[in-house]
């Protein structure tokens, strides 16, 4: 046997040690995941999740508001009302109607509009780890929100069909609120008879016009309130400011570009059958609803959107950075310059 050689199975440490082929990859794993950019995925995903299912019946109600039109008013009430009616027809399994597919979504969507953010971040940085101005963090958050969208866009048009179709609007028959397919099964036949691949990006265009400002907003001001709320020298405040932060941010950003939303849900189910949208444009879009619903035809569902917005944008940032500062802690070394 030759003296000196090295077991296969073990690697040498930063101490000279031998350590088990087996740990040093789990060191190298923990190394890539405390990196900036990864943390920030992985936080978005769970800061996603979090979130969409702690307001998940209020996200369905702001839905069934923002696609009624002129002769369709079954759900023209108020929110209470509108989640008594939801839980009479259609109890719990209502309030999280469309929740699975929202999260199926929500978490590639979340985690890639984190993670590209900081990405972008790491580019827009006059100096490596300093501050960005308001300015540069809106075009970062606006870059996020195009590439996260663009992602993941069929699942959020799939989301809007599964939360409206069991509804009980006129339009739709009893046959057909019976008979509800799922996720996949309504992805493939919209593929199939709605124009192919095209139809699973249908509405994206006023999707993109709102959701760019909106991220960018989002962003630009949580970081700018989170600052505020956090005294000098101060790295780690308490939860509760991070919670106000994430509420003023999302709610500054949802009314500025909520009239985006709508016209997005409005073009997801443009071809549905028995909805009765056939807009030609964007345009053509804003000046049928106005003319017929008026300009609040622009802010249906704005109610209920901004009732959600506090507890949504505040626990995502939340989750969203506890879980990447777990991540990144990942990272941290002993005295002797082990992980730990």
């Amino acid at each position: 046997m030759s003296l000196g050689r090295k077991s296969p199975s073990a690697v040498t440490g930063a101490d000279g040690d031998n350590v088990p082929a087996p740990i040093s990859r789990l060191i190298q794993l923990r190394h890539m995941i405390a990196q900036p950019v990864f943390a920030a995925f992985l936080a978005g995903g769970v800061a996603g999740a979090v979130s969409r299912t702690v307001v998940s019946p209020l996200e369905r109600l702001k839905i069934l508001f923002q696609i009624q039109s002129h002769g369709r008013n079954e759900y023209k009430m108020s929110v209470g009302k509108g989640l008594a009616k939801m839980w009479r027809e259609e109890g719990w399994r209502g309030f999280m109607r469309g929740n699975g597919t929202n999260c199926v979504r929500i978490v590639p969507y979340s985690a890639v509009q984190f993670g590209s953010y900081n990405f972008y971040k790491s580019f827009a940085e006059p100096t490596p780890g300093a501050d960005l101005s308001p300015l540069r963090r809106l075009v970062c958050g606006g870059a996020a929100g195009i590439t996260s969208v663009t992602f993941t866009y069929p699942l959020d048009i799939v989301r809007t069909r599964l939360s409206i179709q069991s509804a009980s609007f006129a339009t739709l028959s009893e046959e057909t609120r019976r008979k509800l397919p799922g996720m996949w099964a309504t992805m493939a036949n919209m593929y199939k008879t709605e124009g192919g691949f095209m139809a699973l990006y249908r509405g994206i265009l006023p999707t993109v016009a709102g959701v760019a400002p909106y991220v960018g907003l989002n962003f630009m001001t949580y970081e700018s309130v989170r600052k505020y709320l956090t005294p000098e020298g101060e790295k780690n405040p308490p939860a509760m400011r991070k919670l106000a932060a994430g509420a003023i941010s999302g709610a500054v950003a949802q009314t500025c570009t909520y009239p985006f939303d709508v016209l997005r849900r409005r073009f997801q189910i443009n071809t549905m059958s028995g909805m009765g949208y056939q807009y030609k444009s964007i345009w053509d879009a804003v000046t049928v609803i106005i003319s017929q619903e008026g300009v609040m035809g622009l802010y249906k569902g704005i109610v209920p959107n901004l009732l959600k917005v506090a507890p949504s944008m505040a626990s995502s940032w939340l989750s969203f950075e506890l879980t990447r500062d777990f991540f990144v802690a990942m990272n941290r070394h002993d005295e002797h310059g082990r992980a730990i």
